[in-house]
């Protein structure tokens, strides 16, 4: 099938949607990789429907991108970092003992604000946001994960009296997704999304080129789906069916190159502050289900990680990402 040439005017949809993500360690292809490094994420987003936007943001959007069928989106988001050894109370040991919490991931907590301006075509969507939030306990990380530990009859995780303290932190970022359209056999589509992105800010500086193949139907009713903690640009939110039953099966790789990330090098004023070396290359792979039918999206990724430090043992780590949308 000949690729057809993109232009501003995919289908319409005034309706808003709501999105509410959480992602976990403890689902995972290795349980031994329960409550470590990236351990818990929450979050929750609205998307507006297309070109309700106020003049003058509507006229900053058009003045960036370019053509195109404008959105935008706001939302809440909370991630929580531990080290692997998560029953050790302080970083430093009796006597001249030094504990492993001196050389692992520092606890932290992080809540960030995000609101992005979304410009989609019929064959890309490009983001443009700003993040602004808190790292440190009053991100509410200690008491989310130990209350849920606590109703569950889990063990809690104690160091975090030496989680990272509280500054505030923000961050600039972009992103383009193409949707490439492949073949379409027997009503069975195969599309490619290609990515970049990048974030500038006191929180992480990095940036990312990726790759997505798709195959299933109703492809063109959305651009693939988010993780939390891979970036704020979560334009991908954002759908429309174009069948009663969308599906679609997806696997990809990213590639980021990191200059700087606050949860893993520590408090940017406190020189005493715990902190680990980071890596500058960190890859990963994705792989998952979504379904679209009645208004909703329901979606899950596995996730595999290389390390993002210097001594990190896990090997690849990996969590699972679920995702439900819907239109109101």
């Amino acid at each position: 099938m000949a690729l057809s040439t993109a232009h501003a005017t995919p289908l319409q949809d005034k309706q808003g949607t709501w999105t509410l993500q959480g992602e976990n360690d403890a689902v995972s292809t290795l349980k031994s990789t329960s409550d470590q490094y990236y351990t818990s994420g929450l979050r929750l987003n609205w998307t507006s429907g297309t070109d309700t936007l106020p003049t003058p943001i509507a006229a900053i959007n058009k003045a960036i991108w370019g053509e195109g069928v404008q959105r935008i989106s706001m939302g809440l988001q909370q991630m929580i970092f531990t080290p692997r050894d998560t029953q050790s109370a302080s970083p430093w040991g009796p006597g001249p003992q030094k504990s492993s919490l001196l050389r692992d991931r520092p606890y932290a907590g992080v809540l960030l604000g995000t609101i992005n301006l979304i410009n989609d075509t019929d064959l890309s969507r490009s983001v443009l946001g700003i993040q602004v939030g808190v790292m440190g306990p009053a991100a509410l990380g200690r008491q989310l994960q130990n209350g849920f530990h606590g109703a569950i009859g889990d063990t809690k995780n104690l160091g975090w009296g030496h989680q990272l303290q509280n500054q505030p932190i923000f961050q600039v970022q972009g992103g383009r997704t193409w949707r490439l359209p492949l073949v379409n056999v027997a009503g069975i589509e195969m599309d490619m999304l290609p990515s970049v992105a990048a974030a500038a800010g006191d929180y992480q500086i990095y940036g990312r080129i990726g790759d997505m193949i798709r195959i299933g139907q109703g492809l063109n009713s959305d651009f693939g789906t988010p993780t939390i903690n891979a970036a704020g640009t979560d334009g991908t939110d954002a759908y429309k069916a174009t069948r009663p039953f969308a599906w679609y099966l997806f696997g990809g790789v990213t590639g980021q190159a990191v200059g700087y990330d606050a949860s893993l090098q520590g408090n940017t004023m406190r020189t005493n502050s715990l902190h680990v070396d980071k890596r500058w290359d960190v890859g990963e792979i994705h792989a998952g289900l979504a379904i679209m039918f009645y208004g909703l999206r329901v979606s899950y990724s596995q996730v595999w990680q290389t390390q993002q430090f210097k001594g990190a043992k896990s090997g690849l780590f990996n969590y699972g990402s679920l995702m439900v949308s819907a239109k109101f």
